[in-house]
């Protein structure tokens, strides 16, 4: 009798052992939710696609820290739009990779080739020294989608200078979103033997979100050098779409330009 006693009390004591190993099991979380929960977190970020601007052309290429919509009858990128953190303003010493022609590009993004001799500079428009804080990033801006005829005293000029000015808000508001390129359907001059237009005019915007709200700048600067002040160039957003005919922010409402960020 005692026997049967003693054996029924290991036989409980065992299945509580196990339910207990059961238990432990299920609260556990799996290495695919950790993920998602990670995944989650980036896409509240600013950089969402829902800031997209719509496509002229429909060929939308997305790389892992830009996107932009790239146009093969002008043979370079309509817009190229991106996110810039405050965390993520880094100055780092890579070695400058050679241009190199965007595989995504369906179409086939223009050889660096036309650009020698041409008597213009391989303009980034998302700039490499934005994205110093990865070098997968930083070698990812030297595809030729990326890039624009720009003369030299206008990349090293006024446009430097502006976008050491987007740096800058960035820092000041953690978070921006940026759209740029150039005013492609009145460009008239051409350069090398696939026909890289030259746009006589550059775009910039700046978003960025505080709360609920979101505000933005916009800038439109001739292609050549420029000794006046950045705000000199300040236009609002429909200015802008009009040239184009690209509705820059279609997901968000009541979008107004700001004269000071």
């Amino acid at each position: 009798m005692k026997k049967a006693v003693v054996f029924g009390l290991m036989i409980m004591v065992f299945l509580s052992c196990k339910k207990e190993e059961i238990k432990t099991d299920k609260e556990e979380i799996p290495t695919e939710a950790v993920s998602l929960v990670s995944n989650q977190k980036r896409s509240d970020s600013l950089y969402s696609y829902k800031y997209l601007p719509t496509s002229t052309t429909k060929q939308i290429v997305k790389h892992q820290y830009y996107t932009l919509s790239y146009n093969e009858k002008f043979e370079q990128a309509e817009w190229v739009a991106y996110e810039l953190k405050k965390e993520n303003l880094k100055n780092r010493n890579y070695r400058r990779p050679y241009f190199v022609e965007d595989p995504k590009v369906t179409t086939g993004s223009a050889d660096w080739r036309n650009y020698k001799n041409s008597g213009y500079d391989k303009g980034h428009l998302c700039p490499a020294a934005d994205m110093e804080f990865d070098e997968d990033a930083y070698n990812d801006t030297f595809y030729t989608s990326n890039i624009s005829p720009q003369k030299h005293d206008f990349n090293s000029g006024i446009w430097n200078r502006l976008e050491q000015k987007t740096r800058y808000w960035a820092e000041k508001h953690n978070d921006i979103y940026i759209v740029t390129g150039g005013i492609l359907k009145d460009s008239d001059k051409k350069i090398g033997t696939e026909n890289v237009s030259v746009p006589k005019y550059f775009y910039k915007i700046v978003l960025a979100k505080s709360g609920n709200e979101h505000k933005a700048i916009a800038f439109l600067v001739p292609n050549e050098d420029s000794n006046k002040p950045i705000y000199d160039f300040i236009v609002p957003i429909e200015t802008l779409e009009k040239m184009t005919g690209i509705d820059f922010f279609p997901n968000l409402k009541n979008l107004k330009s700001s004269q000071s960020f």
